[in-house]
């Protein structure tokens, strides 16, 4: 049976998801407006009839309004739909191994950047590669955002990081408690355990088997390197964290500074957020 933590987060995904779809349909209005104009208007009126004139006022400028959807759908697709989530990304960012741009290989950062090809042929200039090619790669995007939803109705689907994600939160809170009422060492160790926890998660999130018996630390964050979940930065930044759980667990290094359990909390709560 579900807790009550694990209904709340589910719901909380739920309804994010819900805003998302939602912007993501006036999106792909914005854009279709954008790219055809003319022929835009006559479809909207054939799609939604008497209620026209209340979406049109709704619908938003596709690059002032794209990216900040962009973001939180790719951290959504990313906890929830992680196989998908290279795809996701592929629609907006250009191809490493892109030598011309065409049709095939236009991507939503072009759009964004009012990228075309054109050639000139006498008086005229004929456009080959315009932004509408972008049309399709943000429906696929959207198609793919949209299959979350599927997925939270699915049997199939594992709630187990979204009760992990209430239990780490609760920790973090523990620590932070601690840490105001000057237990510095019980508070470190306590964000400590929730990194290694949480680094844990993320390597079976994306099936890294660790040999080591009794992994610690820095044994999850170098598989999630080699693996190139993480890049070296980050992997830098999560051995810092984990150098300062080392001096406050270990009672022959001098007491640690407020600052630096401090620091290790707020390092472990973005190390949950943005690695998954």
């Amino acid at each position: 049976m579900m807790g009550m933590s694990t209904v709340s987060n589910l719901e909380r995904f739920k309804k994010d998801l819900a805003t998302l779809i939602e912007q993501g349909e006036l999106l792909s209005l914005a854009i279709e407006k954008e790219c055809w104009p003319r022929e835009f208007e006559k479809l909207l009126k054939q799609a939604y009839g008497r209620d026209v004139d209340e979406l049109r006022k709704k619908i938003p400028s596709f690059s002032g309004s794209y990216q900040a959807w962009y973001s939180e759908a790719k951290v959504l697709v990313k906890q929830v739909l992680p196989d998908r989530f290279s795809d996701f990304v592929a629609h907006y960012e250009r191809p490493p191994s892109r030598k011309t741009l065409t049709n095939e290989t236009y991507r939503i950062l072009d759009y964004l950047q009012g990228l075309s090809v054109t050639q000139t042929q006498g008086l005229e200039t004929k456009t080959i590669v315009g932004p509408d090619a972008a049309v399709p790669q943000f429906r696929q995007q959207f198609a793919i955002l949209k299959s979350v939803e599927r997925r939270f109705e699915s049997s199939l689907f594992d709630i187990r990081q979204l009760v992990q994600a209430d239990l780490f939160d609760s920790d973090a809170d523990a620590a932070e408690e601690l840490a105001k009422n000057n237990f510095g060492r019980a508070a470190g160790a306590v964000a400590g355990v929730v990194l290694e926890r949480h680094l844990a998660q993320v390597c079976q999130n994306h099936t890294i088997k660790i040999t080591k018996k009794t992994p610690v630390t820095s044994d999850f964050n170098n598989a999630l390197k080699d693996a190139d979940v993480i890049d070296v930065p980050q992997w830098r930044f999560n051995q810092h964290l984990a150098d300062i759980r080392n001096l406050c667990v270990h009672s022959k290094t001098p007491e640690p500074s407020r600052e630096h359990v401090e620091e290790l909390i707020r390092g472990v709560r973005k190390v949950m957020k943005t690695i998954y």
